[in-house]
């Protein structure tokens, strides 16, 4: 499949798009707190946007490992406005929803927004696959093991490409069986998983293309990256343009990343290796 219906706009995944982070949360692991303002989000809109992202996710909630938990009111307050301000001042904007509670997916869509990014694959909410197959927006099911709370506590796979493989396989039944028609993969790298898993999956990327449906990589100055360099996440953007180039030779088809004119350049010179958009040169 290489196509998404955002809003009645198909985009075109025969060449990979690239999704940029707006981190709204004061403790996301990366960028927390840097974009609590009208100005700095609108500021970095603006620049992803410049840079070539096709989606901006916005996230309310902090994902990363022992993250603080927040109650479906806060995320509400934290999210909408945000969502309203974006589409007021980029109109044309695709933007994904990073939630994993069908009510707060239901609302941002309700106010523009264009797809829904649930790193809990449809297990946190079980209304979720529901409301995603109601309103018809591109969804993208990520894997995780246990919660954001626990979920590095003790990540134990006998197979884990098997594993995951399997329970997408299942998510792409029960959803297509619902009636949703765009169905995204995220394998979930750093979510439940130890350091070896996480190359494990990189390694095997390829295999998931099996599932027919295009697949999402989240690796953008993960852990994976920075703790075996000894650096920080600050440290990691060479590391994160190397993962990436890996992602979207084994058919990665969206990169989800922090730094977009870095990832967009990772496309293109694939894309010349490949034969393509040598025309645009």
């Amino acid at each position: 499949m290489n196509t998404l219906n955002c809003k009645g706009k198909l985009i075109d995944l025969s060449s990979p798009k690239v999704m940029g982070v707006l981190n709204i949360t004061p403790d996301s692991f990366y960028d927390g707190g840097k974009y609590k303002d009208e100005k700095s989000i609108l500021q970095q809109t603006k620049k992803m946007l410049s840079e070539g992202a096709t989606f901006i996710d916005i996230g309310a909630y902090s994902s990363r490992p022992g993250a603080t938990h927040i109650s479906e009111e806060e995320e509400m307050k934290r999210i909408i406005p945000v969502v309203e301000l974006l589409l007021t001042n980029f109109p044309n904007i695709l933007i994904s929803i990073d939630t994993f509670r069908s009510k707060i997916a239901q609302k941002c869509i309700e106010n523009g927004a264009a797809m829904v990014n649930d790193i809990s694959g449809g297990n946190a909410d079980i209304k979720m696959f529901e409301t995603v197959a109601k309103l018809q927006v591109p969804y993208i099911a990520m894997h995780m093991q246990g919660t954001p709370q626990n979920m590095q506590n003790n990540p134990t796979y006998k197979n884990i490409v098997q594993e995951i493989i399997k329970e997408f396989s299942h998510t792409a039944f029960t959803l297509k069986s619902l009636g949703l028609k765009d169905l995204v993969f995220d394998v979930g790298f750093g979510f439940g998983k130890t350091i070896e898993h996480n190359y494990e999956l990189l390694q095997n990327l390829d295999l998931f293309q099996s599932l027919d449906c295009p697949i999402l990589t989240g690796i953008s100055r993960k852990s994976m990256l920075y703790k075996p360099l000894e650096t920080t996440p600050q440290g990691a953007l060479n590391a994160t343009t190397v993962a990436h180039t890996i992602a979207l030779q084994k058919g990665s088809q969206i990169l989800r990343v922090h730094d977009v004119k870095e990832a967009v350049e990772t496309v293109k010179i694939l894309e010349l290796i490949k034969g393509k958009n040598s025309k645009n040169l």
